[in-house]
């Protein structure tokens, strides 16, 4: 299903760029690789995907390496699970700016939400981390709270993303990226939140998290529809995914 592109034009003028020609990251290239750090917390490091490369981050870098094979691409995950905004704000020199990122994929409330925190608060800590992020020059796109019935329980949970939706309509260099939209839309189609969570009715499966991860390279290649849809998992046995993506 389409998703429109973000707002990122120093992202999108360095994916349109003529690339080396030698492929990702080939050894004797010259060019500093394209970077983007996942920030975030266990939906970032992927908690409940079966094996690490499963996870988002990784999937995503498989999708935009696909797209321009010509270009040294590389997605860093920094996702550390159990973690609010504060503990993200704290290692942004050491975790994410020491990388030399272009872009940072903030994933953050889902945590706060579920913990009660002051959703004021998780504002104004998030707007701190993105005002550094800005300074060096990185741009950010916010990725707000997943459609789980965990997180559907907690009191206020929506005031979480409202914050994320009004840090990135107010900050140039910003913009959401709403998993809830996306996952509204997944079930619109026909496709249940449950489909695409483990069964803690928090986390991602793989097939969550590839879906995630396409949506997110269409966003951020801009090209209209969903890259590299052979890359999503095949359904196992009796693990819950889906036989097919949404579409």
């Amino acid at each position: 299903m389409p998703v429109p592109p973000l707002a990122l034009p120093k992202l999108r003028a360095a994916l349109a760029a003529p690339g080396t020609g030698r492929g990702p990251l080939s050894v004797g290239t010259s060019a500093a690789p394209l970077t983007i750090v996942a920030l975030g917390s266990s939906s970032t490091s992927g908690a409940g995907a079966s094996t690490p490369d499963a996870a988002y981050p990784a999937r995503l870098e498989a999708i935009l390496r696909a797209a321009r094979p010509d270009l040294a691409i590389r997605v860093v995950n920094r996702g550390r699970g159990g973690e609010q905004a504060e503990q993200m704000v704290a290692r942004l020199e050491s975790d994410v700016l020491s990388e030399r990122p272009a872009l940072v994929i903030w994933q953050v409330g889902a945590n706060s939400a579920l913990r009660r925190a002051d959703p004021d608060r998780f504002r104004a800590v998030v707007a701190a981390g993105i005002a550094r992020l800005r300074e060096a020059g990185v741009e950010v796109v916010l990725m707000d709270n997943q459609r789980a019935p965990r997180i559907a329980a907690a009191p206020d949970h929506a005031r979480f993303d409202a914050a994320l939706a009004g840090l990135a309509g107010a900050i140039p260099g910003v913009a959401l990226f709403s998993r809830g939209r996306l996952m509204d839309a997944w079930a619109a189609a026909g496709t249940p939140a449950g489909a695409m969570l483990i069964a803690d009715g928090l986390h991602h499966n793989d097939r969550g998290y590839a879906c995630l991860a396409a949506a997110l390279a269409e966003a951020l290649l801009g090209s209209g529809e969903t890259p590299a849809p052979s890359s999503l998992p095949a359904a196992l046995p009796g693990d819950g995914r889906l036989a097919a993506a949404p579409r």
